[in-house]
């Protein structure tokens, strides 16, 4: 490796003095991606299964095994033979012709909602925050409609049909395909003809995905989509645009106080919208995460208020149900993105947005991206409801459960879960009642961890990953083909699908072409070319890329963090693998590591199931890493072999159990034998693999141990977006001295500060200037900073 680094460091001379640099793309190789056949003739998993847990009728009435031999479809294709006319003039206007077939079925209008029974009782004042005193119907009738007028307008089908020919035209332009799993569309046709209303629940990676699903929906057949849009971030014009093509605005008094009569009112008006809308069978997208760009939790307030409105609208009994439906979309590139998002950006407006839409045509230079839009299977929202309450048990705040170990105040983990909620509660959800509140977050976090899960990896992800975190230092292209497929295929074998097919070789370098200024591809004198990731900031952009890859080997990345937290203190931090396989590991002390790993760990990143404790998970952590290979069962010497059951001694308790007593199972009364060992296995290419698991939480964890030595020299109290930029000039003036500059992210910065704070190390009080975080006083003292810095690096390999 360390040959590769100087014959990088002289190419990279070489090349910057006679521009001898090149790239892949110059050597006259085809570009033949395909998008149906498996890659590489490997099986591709079936994903989107809903959970078995909550919802069992739904996850076997809306599946059959017949759907996983349906194949992809590219929406986006449309020629001759998708319109009901031939010739060459069609040919050349098929695009216009298909728009103007599309079924456009009638929308609920404006006034079938001022009919409903609850806003006429608003009206007359015989509701709360009706015409009561001192109020005259007449104003009360006017601020219902106008405040209708905010929310929704009827959808204009000569608009609609407008729209989607310039959609299909512009994304014809921008992407190379978008893939829709052909399976995936007839569950969800299925659900849509059971009768009850669909409510897709959608990540949100890029501004396009509220315009490209509706569009999607529409050119199958399931009708207008209705999208919950965020009104900060589009201009009044847009609003109205958007309104004409079926979007939905929340109305900003719907966020104020219970007690103010412009909020009950609005809340009440919006409820209405959203039951007319159902019962009309409209299918409603609301995204569960925030715009690009926006420094907040990954679970939107705003998304939670429109789910929360659902759930009541369901619960009141005016729909008997709704079929959920996770979404995903995933980009090799973000189109939006190659300008630095993680600023606020201002509000979309019509000229600024067509100047994105160049800008975005400009900025990839002719090299189409790859999109792949994800329908997981649709769940029954009264069956979850029914079924969910059941799995919740009791929680602790974070800085219950690990503040006394990093302190060294106590050695044993609580036996519950953890409480953390960075979403703030708006308005609409806070009219809930308590326990539907939690039954909305949870359900929130529920359905993100299916779409995320069903969510495809895309070759820019696995490129950027191997580059950062397997090949820092360069890695010639031959290499680079076997590492690919070897990264796809374990990435397969994990029931994760990938966003790609066709020739490896093309392949690599679609992924090299979109990355191509993130990366350097060098001329080397043996013929091989050599790729490396530059130095500087651009490594951020890779491993934003590379996060994509993340909840595929999370499990995996959490049990070998863990097991380097164990050999600290051991065998040297860099010592020979040979040294750190002598080491006999515990599995209760593997477990103890596991846990405290997952609750430092935020979760926005874990996203677990809130059906699923922490400790099957760390049972699933430990299977992962017995299944990969690095972790094999050691049996002790004079211990049971862990698979010989027939040596177990029977309890006192089952040999006094009466002969007709079959309360207990007779395997819950055999004395367990003492914990298993393990030890780390010997192959040859375990060192590496263990190497590349924890650095895919490097970044993250580096983020806190720099955020902890920040805190001696932090300029506190501060607000908490304030404390966020110092911490994030903190790591960018750390970056500039050892190059980690995947660190330098803001929204790392932005998570250190609510981890520190849920931990306890900052403490929030009231200002005029609004909420001030500063020291606690556990934390004033430099012996408990440098304990908090330690507790974390210990799970950090170099």
């Amino acid at each position: 490796m360390d040959t590769m680094l100087g014959a990088r460091l002289q190419t990279q001379q070489r090349s910057s003095q006679n521009g001898q640099e090149t790239s892949l793309w110059s050597s006259g190789l085809g570009m033949k991606l395909e998008a149906v056949t498996p890659f590489l003739g490997k099986y591709r998993p079936f994903v989107g299964r809903c959970c078995q847990t909550c919802t069992p009728k739904s996850w076997e009435s809306l599946f059959h095994r017949s759907i996983m031999d349906l194949g992809f479809c590219d929406v986006i294709l449309v020629k001759e033979e998708n319109t009901r006319f031939r010739g060459w003039l069609v040919r050349r206007l098929c695009y216009f012709l298909w728009s103007l077939e599309q079924h456009i079925p009638p929308c609920c209008d404006v006034p079938q909602v001022m009919e409903s029974t609850r806003v006429q009782k608003v009206i007359s004042g015989t509701a709360p925050a009706g015409a009561g005193e001192g109020q005259v119907p007449g104003l009360v009738k006017k601020e219902v409609q106008r405040i209708l007028g905010y929310i929704q307008a009827p959808p204009r089908p000569f608009l609609l049909r407008l729209f989607s020919w310039a959609v299909l035209r512009f994304l014809n332009c921008l992407f190379r395909n978008v893939q829709l799993h052909q399976g995936h569309l007839k569950m969800v046709r299925k659900a849509a003809q059971a009768g009850s209303p669909l409510v897709l629940l959608c990540t949100h990676k890029s501004r396009l995905d509220g315009i490209l699903l509706p569009f999607v929906l529409l050119s199958q057949g399931l009708g207008v989509l209705r999208v919950a849009w965020d009104p900060h971030t589009c201009s009044p014009m847009l609003r109205a645009l958007l309104r004409k093509l079926g979007g939905l605005f929340l109305p900003p008094e719907a966020s104020l106080s219970l007690d103010s009569s412009e909020g009950v009112l609005a809340r009440a008006v919006v409820h209405v919208a959203v039951e007319q809308l159902l019962v009309s069978g409209q299918p409603l997208l609301i995204f569960l995460e925030d715009p690009p760009g926006a420094q907040g939790p990954r679970l939107s307030a705003l998304g939670q208020a429109w789910l929360g409105l659902v759930v009541q609208v369901v619960q009141g009994g005016a729909v008997p149900d709704a079929m959920l439906v996770p979404v995903a979309i995933t980009y090799d590139l973000v189109p939006d993105a190659l300008c630095d998002t993680y600023h606020v950006a201002p509000p979309l407006g019509l000229w600024t947005g067509a100047l994105a839409v160049l800008r975005s045509l400009r900025g990839l230079c002719g090299r189409r991206i790859c999109v792949r839009v994800h329908l997981a299977q649709p769940f029954s929202l009264q069956e979850y409801t029914s079924n969910a309450r059941s799995c919740w048990g009791s929680r602790q705040t974070l800085e219950q459960l690990l503040q006394p170990i990093v302190l060294g105040h106590s050695t044993v983990v609580p036996d519950t879960e953890k409480e953390q909620e960075w979403t703030p509660v708006t308005g609409p959800l806070l009219a809930l009642k308590e326990e539907d509140q939690l039954l909305v977050r949870r359900l929130g976090r529920h359905v993100l961890n299916a779409s995320v899960a069903s969510s495809a990896v895309m070759s820019t992800a696995i490129m950027s990953s191997l580059l950062l975190f397997k090949h820092q230092k360069g890695v010639f292209l031959s290499q680079l083909l076997g590492e690919f497929s070897w990264l796809t295929e374990e990435t397969l074998l994990r029931g994760f699908d990938v966003g790609f097919s066709g020739q490896l070789r093309c392949l690599v370098q679609h992924a090299l072409s979109l990355l191509w200024a993130q990366v350097a591809v060098l001329r080397v004198h043996c013929g091989d070319l050599l790729v490396v990731a530059r130095p500087g900031p651009s490594l951020m952009h890779l491993a934003r890329l590379s996060a994509e890859l993340l909840p595929a080997f999370l499990s995996e990345a959490v049990g070998a963090c863990a097991v380097r937290a164990l050999l600290v203190g051991r065998v040297p931090p860099e010592g020979p693998w040979e040294l750190q396989g002598v080491e006999l590991l515990s599995q209760n002390e593997l477990y103890r590591q596991v846990l405290l790993l997952l609750h430092l760990l935020p979760q926005d990143l874990l996203l677990l199931q809130p059906c699923q404790s922490s400790y099957c998970y760390c049972q699933e952590v430990l299977d992962r890493l017995i299944q990969c290979g690095l972790l094999v069962a050691e049996e002790t010497p004079g211990s049971r072999p862990a698979c010989d059951t027939g040596r177990q001694r029977v309890s006192g308790k089952l040999l006094w159990k009466p002969s007709g007593d079959f309360t207990d199972s007779d395997s819950d009364d055999f004395e367990e034998a003492g914990g298993r060992y393990f030890r780390l296995s010997q192959q040859s290419r375990c060192p590496d693999f263990f190497l590349f698991l924890c650095r895919l939480l490097g970044p993250l964890l580096k983020a806190f141990a720099q955020a902890a030595a920040f805190l001696p020299q932090g300029q506190l109290p501060d607000t908490e977006s304030g404390c966020a930029d110092q911490i994030l000039q903190f790591l960018q003036a750390n970056a500039q001295e050892d190059g980690f500059f995947e660190c330098a992210d803001p929204s790392l910065a932005i998570r250190a500060v609510w981890t520190f704070r849920d931990l306890g190390v900052l403490q929030q009080t009231p200002s005029p200037a609004g909420p001030m975080l500063h020291l606690s006083p556990t934390f004033a003292s430099r012996d408990n900073q440098e304990k908090l810095e330690q507790f974390i690096r210990q799970f950090i390999c170099g």
